[in-house]
């Protein structure tokens, strides 16, 4: 199959700092994308769509059109969690295929960390509301949520914690040698900031059995910006554009009867490798929502890397590191190790990059393609599958 090449990223900037007091959300998302048009060699007079997913002080489309003082000629306000900004290019790609738009934008900015907002552990609302009445009044929080999932897929297919714990290593692996993670989790007072074993792993304290405490994201401050451009813009930029070659994208909620081991991914990731022409066995890098180590090991599954309930072998056959042969896993390090602000999904399009360009600390040679994934909302729950498959020039 001929892979169309409708639409690239053309530049990105990930905003340094995971504890920043003293930085709006939006001022995170201004400098990133000023950064990021430098990285691409564009101007602010050369964005014409703006996507958004609501997040800083006052968003959303029209707030931060004006605090940037644009008039784009689109504006895309879709907020699903996580992934939206899988969503973001997947729109970007949309629009610019039809003409509607040359040079896209999709920011992020969140001050989680400064402002102690308990993401994963704090409760989930009252009990008045249509989607909570059943649920919030019994105490549930986001976490016990991917515990219950995590507690299922084990027992469902004898998967192991210590074969998801190899997740939590690999990725820590990866993110001491990033140096802006390990500023990360020394700023954030992890406290071993140090490459991890299994033991590790199993060791740390439970937050909600059976999910540890290095098998569950930080929470962190952060940032970033990604330009989406068209083929004819991509001809001139600073850098090699990486190219958008299919998206997809799914929902999915409780239903009487329902798996809850099986994520959206099951449904947004054959519509994206059938438009991208290629197949998981092909991939090189996977920029995997790692909210918690089973959020990676469901989508994993579902995206087709391996059978469902398999994904303990996959891990066994040596996958993960980016030093070792098969599929590497989210070589930033990951929301385990590297940051998690809230809506981690821009950061997977930004290292999916990195890795496309040669440019990552963890780089995996001759890196061809590259798939992310965002997952958004509550895993086992009411959530959304994003994913983008990316090729180099």
């Amino acid at each position: 199959m001929t892979q169309e090449r409708k639409a690239a990223i053309a530049g990105i900037h990930e905003f340094p700092l995971r504890v920043a007091p003293g930085v709006s959300a939006m001022q995170i998302k201004a400098a990133s994308l000023k950064a990021a048009l430098n990285d691409a060699g564009l101007d602010w007079k050369d964005i014409d769509g703006l996507y958004d997913a609501g997040d800083g002080e006052g968003g959303g489309g029209l707030g931060l059109a004006a605090y940037l003082g644009l008039r784009p000629r689109v504006i895309d306000t879709t907020q699903v969690g996580g992934s939206s900004y899988e969503f973001h290019a997947a729109h970007a790609l949309r629009d610019i295929a039809a003409g509607r738009v040359n040079v896209a934008i999709t920011t992020y900015g969140s001050t989680a960390a400064s402002n102690r907002i308990p993401i994963g552990t704090g409760g989930r609302g009252g009990g008045q509301s249509w989607s909570a009445n059943m649920e919030g009044p019994y105490g549930s929080t986001l976490i016990s949520n991917y515990a219950m999932v995590k507690q299922r897929h084990m027992f469902e297919y004898g998967t192991t914690t210590e074969q998801l714990a190899e997740i939590s290593v690999a990725t820590r692996k990866h993110a001491m040698r990033n140096p802006e993670a390990v500023k990360a989790m020394t700023d954030l007072q992890f406290v071993k900031v140090d490459e991890i074993t299994v033991e590790d792993v199993l060791e740390s304290r439970i937050v909600a059995d059976p999910l540890h405490l290095l098998e569950c994201c930080m929470v962190s401050d952060g940032g970033g910006a990604c330009v989406f451009v068209s083929p004819e813009v991509a001809r001139n930029i600073k850098k090699k554009p990486v190219w958008i070659l299919g998206t997809g994208e799914a929902t999915k909620y409780r239903e009487n009867g329902g798996d809850i081991t099986t994520s959206a991914a099951a449904q947004s990731g054959p519509p994206a490798f059938a438009q991208a022409g290629v197949s998981p066995a092909e991939i090189d890098i996977a920029m995997i929502y790692d909210s918690f180590t089973i959020t990676v090991a469901t989508c994993l599954e579902d995206l087709g890397f391996c059978k469902k309930g398999e994904i303990g072998q996959f891990i066994g056959d040596g996958h993960l590191a980016f030093d070792k042969p098969g599929l590497t896993l989210n070589t930033d390090g990951g929301g385990l190790s590297s940051n998690h602000p809230g809506m981690r999904g821009l950061f997977l399009l930004l290292e999916a990059t990195r890795q496309l360009r040669g440019e990552s600390t963890s780089q995996v040679p001759g890196a061809k393609l590259a798939v992310a994934h965002g997952n958004g909302g509550l895993l086992g729950g009411t959530h959304t599958g994003g994913t983008v498959i990316l090729a180099a020039d």
